[in-house]
């Protein structure tokens, strides 16, 4: 069962941050995830929500700030917001990523971010608008991408499969073994997100999904037993 990390391990480290993805190497996370925006200035950055407020020492719209601006501010003990290629620069072996397009038009300079890195085989592009992954297809369809449910609408699994996703992640909440096996026949991976408290993911990792995603990766990795 592969473990996620998700923004690196958000609930021990700050969110986004290269000492977050760091941490999430050091419990031996497989995957690590992580959001990215363009700045005003075309740069992709690392940020979840559209506004700096919640993670940052700044206010504002990511987008109307310049990625000089973005990197002056506090992202939590210290850090900065990081570049997305400044995570694929530190992404140790055999670590792979879930990146999740946030925001219209990032798909082809994530895709090539992804190129100068040549790290085209250890990127899974994910989102939960199926357009950004079809585009993602259309650049180049060897490229592998995942569709984002929070509850699965009738049909789902058709839908990601025919946007050409491999694989679907699906808010644990919503998971049962019908719902894996669901996604199994149509021939996509399945990652459950995001459970934190050890009973949610207790259960999850019992109903056998392909991957879990967790702000706690430590405690899922504990209860794995692999910390």
């Amino acid at each position: 069962m592969v473990v996620v990390g998700h923004r690196g391990c958000a609930l021990l480290e700050p969110e986004n941050t290269l000492r977050g993805f760091r941490r999430a190497f050091e419990l031996g996370c497989d995957y690590v995830e992580t959001d990215v925006r363009f700045t005003r200035d075309g740069a992709l950055i690392l940020m979840h929500d559209e506004r700096v407020d919640r993670t940052t020492s700044g206010t504002g719209r990511v987008c109307d700030l310049t990625l000089r601006e973005l990197q002056a501010l506090d992202a939590g003990k210290g850090e900065r917001a990081p570049t997305f290629l400044e995570l694929l620069h530190i992404l140790p072996e055999p670590v792979q990523l879930l990146c999740e397009l946030k925001g219209e038009g990032v798909e082809s300079a994530a895709v090539a971010a992804v190129r100068e890195a040549g790290m085209q085989e250890r990127v899974v592009f994910t989102c939960f608008h199926l357009d950004r992954i079809r585009a993602v297809k259309a650049i180049d369809a060897s490229l592998r991408t995942g569709a984002i449910f929070s509850e699965p609408s009738p049909g789902w699994a058709t839908i990601a499969a025919s946007a050409g996703a491999e694989g679907v992640g699906i808010h644990f909440r919503h998971h049962t073994r019908e719902l894996i096996d669901e996604a199994h026949r149509h021939g996509l991976i399945i990652r459950a997100w995001n459970p934190d408290a050890v009973a949610d993911i207790q259960r999850t990792i019992d109903l056998g999904p392909d991957g879990i995603s967790s702000n706690r990766p430590d405690l899922v990795l504990q209860l794995l037993g692999r910390a």
